[in-house]
């Protein structure tokens, strides 16, 4: 099966994407905790000090990256269906 056919197959299988998301929520609990475990010997800032910071931080501007770059192309970008017409 070559690479093509793989991701068609993904594509339309909706238990991967609950799947992929699980594991990638799994992955970002797994940094958070493993912030509150590893000793962070050189801190600047104050938020350097609070464990998880990065990691949420992280997180919550990939999420508002995404809604904001959505708000844009939906207000600005995306035409009507006939408005070549």
């Amino acid at each position: 099966m070559n690479l093509k056919e793989t991701l068609i197959k993904y594509n339309d299988s909706p238990t991967f994407w609950k799947k992929s998301k699980k594991g990638l929520y799994i992955f970002l609990g797994i940094t958070v905790v493993a912030d509150f475990i590893v000793p962070h010997e050189h801190k600047i800032f104050f938020w350097d000090s609070i464990p998880g910071f990065w990691s949420m931080y992280g997180a919550l501007s990939t999420f508002l990256m995404i809604v904001v770059s959505k708000a844009i192309g939906h207000a600005w970008l995306m035409k009507p269906e006939d408005y070549y017409d």
